[in-house]
């Protein structure tokens, strides 16, 4: 059975399930980080302590994806992703951490 770069699915009442070992992790620098109150951010994560940076950040105003906030973590910025550029670090506490997703860095480090 070949297992290239697609994940291996099935489907069971209308909903895809993939299998576990075909799901392809990534544990880069850059990271999509949801806020309290509804901030989405993009960049080079760094933390210290509950001290957190996001360097050459952006604030993703639109999605712009048909599979959720997390297609932006395999496929990078989309088409009809808007990204807006934060001037300066962005600095919060761990604790307004809400969620952070892992992106495969190569599909961002021209756009970060």
């Amino acid at each position: 059975m070949n297992q290239s770069n697609t994940n291996l699915k099935i489907v069971v009442d209308g909903q895809d399930y993939v299998l576990a070992n075909t799901v392809k992790e990534f544990d880069g620098k850059i990271k999509i980080v949801i806020l309290q109150r509804g901030w989405v951010m993009i960049g080079r994560f760094e933390r210290n302590g509950s001290d957190c940076k996001l360097h050459d950040a952006y604030v993703i105003r639109k999605w712009g994806t048909t599979q959720g906030l997390t297609e932006l973590a395999g496929k990078g910025k989309l088409p009809d992703t808007v990204l807006d550029k934060c001037y300066g670090v962005v600095e919060f506490d761990y604790l307004t951490v809400v969620a952070m997703i892992s992106v495969e860095d190569k599909k961002w480090e021209t756009e970060i």
